[in-house]
């Protein structure tokens, strides 16, 4: 029996994962590796730091959606992986052997030492969610009447919503106690590579905020002694395996150390490895890193994997894949608002609330147990699958 392992709970092993709902693949054992059995999907993460949505509410949970796949769940994290021997070695010690290795472990943060406030880096989601429920509680019940001040190191759409999320939760759950704003990026523009209109709008939550913002500006120590919270929403970085070749072996990876994949999802040093997400470095141009790409990757992904493991007779040839070169980019601004953001045209309003929110548990809905288990034929659901609102059109 061949053994395929799907190392790490992101968005596009979920879909995997849902792929086999319907259509298992005989003869291979599926192994799940990951640290965390609830893997939050990051388009609502800000509506959950708001207060819109309990954790479990926007969480896949990995064991049973496995469970129903007839895969296995082996909780752990990578310790080490040798591409030549076909071996993933885990923090336990725990060696697992694969024919086929799918890598969707998303990436993280290095956050500098912080001794005068409260660090809450946004990755990985688990470290995210254990400081900001420490961050509520010690809220709720520290006394005190100076302003409290949140700061975000970051000037994408990650620090930007999850910066006014935190504010806005935060002034809700104690609207007697001032709570004060600011932003820091490196950049001389705040949310590269949206809409102008989109950006304007971004700038006008921001200023209803109070929010303070400092372009050209990054991390320093007076900042940490101004503030009461600091949220890192700096960029992506490669985990330390991933960095580190004694850890990784002879695995192709790029200079900051993400998977080097061809357009089939394939390392292009060892094509048994697989490669989707924030972990992997996409041939010719970097791509964002953004859910939405490890979603439309999913499809792919779960066909070839198919292909690798059953061969072109059964399962067909390997397919590239096409990253969209424009895809609706949906902000929540903390206050039942949201931008809109897709090519050259950008709005903002209550309605793109409701359109995310609506979109967002759309795509939820199809990982529901036992109710999408069911439904063989329950359709694959893409975020950017949703059609836009028509003008005059109430949602």
């Amino acid at each position: 029996m061949k053994r395929l392992v799907l190392a790490g709970a992101g968005h596009a092993h979920a879909l995997v994962l849902r792929t086999l709902l319907r259509q298992p693949m005989p003869g291979v054992e599926v192994v799940v590796v990951s640290p965390e059995p609830l893997a939050p999907y990051s388009g609502m993460v800000p509506g959950w730091l708001a207060g819109h949505y309990r954790f479990d509410e926007i969480a896949i949970d990995f064991p049973r959606l496995v469970a129903a796949a007839g895969a296995r769940w082996c909780p752990g994290e990578i310790q080490a992986l040798d591409p030549a021997r076909r071996q993933l070695r885990l923090g336990d010690g725990t060696a697992l052997d694969y024919d086929v290795l799918s890598l969707n472990v998303g990436s993280t943060l290095r956050p500098p030492p912080a001794e005068h406030a409260q660090m809450l880096p946004l990755r990985p989601p688990a470290m995210l969610r254990r400081h900001y429920e420490q961050l509520l509680e010690r809220w709720a019940r520290e006394p005190g009447d100076r302003p409290f001040v949140v700061t975000a190191v970051g000037g994408g759409a990650a620090g930007f919503e999850a910066l006014l999320a935190v504010l806005a939760r935060l002034r809700r759950m104690r609207p007697e106690r001032a709570v004060q704003g600011s932003l820091l990026t490196r950049g001389t523009s705040l949310l590269p590579g949206l809409a102008p209109a989109a950006c304007r709008a971004a700038l006008r939550a921001l200023d209803r905020a109070g929010v303070t913002v400092q372009l050209g500006s990054g991390w320093c120590e007076p900042v940490d002694r101004g503030s009461d919270v600091v949220l890192w929403a700096t960029g992506a970085e490669a985990h330390d395996w991933q960095l580190d070749p004694a850890r990784r072996g002879a695995l192709a990876v790029d200079d900051r150390g993400f998977v080097r994949t061809d357009e089939q999802l394939r390392s292009v040093s060892h094509p048994q490895v697989f490669a989707t997400g924030d972990c992997a470095s996409w041939p010719g141009h970097a791509l964002p890193k953004a859910g939405v790409h490890a979603v439309r990757m999913g499809p792919v992904l779960a066909g070839n994997l198919r292909a690798a493991l059953l061969g072109p007779a059964d399962a067909g040839v390997l397919k590239a894949h096409r990253p969209q070169r424009h895809f609706l980019a949906l902000l929540a601004t903390g206050d039942g608002r949201a931008i809109a953001s897709r090519g050259p045209f950008g709005a903002e309003g209550a309605w793109a609330w409701r359109w995310k929110d609506r979109i967002d548990r759309r795509f939820l809905r199809q990982f529901e147990l036992p109710h999408a288990a069911s439904r063989p034929d329950h359709p694959f659901v893409s975020p950017a699958d949703v059609p836009a609102p028509q003008p005059g059109e109430t949602r």
